[in-house]
């Protein structure tokens, strides 16, 4: 998993870069496939929002999240795009399911 991470109206230090990698880190047991996630890490005062865009196999995810400090709203944002990638992995396994299903009962419609 390759995590690029940017700063807007702040510079990202080596410790927020490490943060994001390890809450990050995480993400990949979903899949896989490679991903690719870049990070925008942004302050609006008085407050803190990350964002996020996954890229995985032709799909795109984008999650936001705000925050009183960054180090919240990275992991209001981690927990947020885990959400989204099980519930993406949910909505193939059941696609497949179906599939399986109609391809057993011959039911080709």
């Amino acid at each position: 998993m390759r995590i690029e991470t940017r700063g807007q109206e702040i510079e990202v230090t080596p410790a927020m870069h490490e943060y994001v990698q390890t809450r990050f880190a995480r993400l990949g047991r979903h899949f896989d496939q490679p991903m690719e996630v870049r990070t925008l890490l942004v302050v609006d005062k008085p407050e803190h929002r990350a964002e996020a865009t996954v890229s995985f196999a032709g799909r795109t995810l984008h999650a936001d999240a705000s925050g009183v400090d960054m180090y919240a709203a990275i992991d209001l944002l981690s927990d947020k795009l885990d959400r989204l990638l099980a519930k993406h992995k949910g909505k193939q396994v059941d696609a497949h399911r179906r599939a399986e299903s109609a391809a057993r009962s011959g039911d080709f419609a």
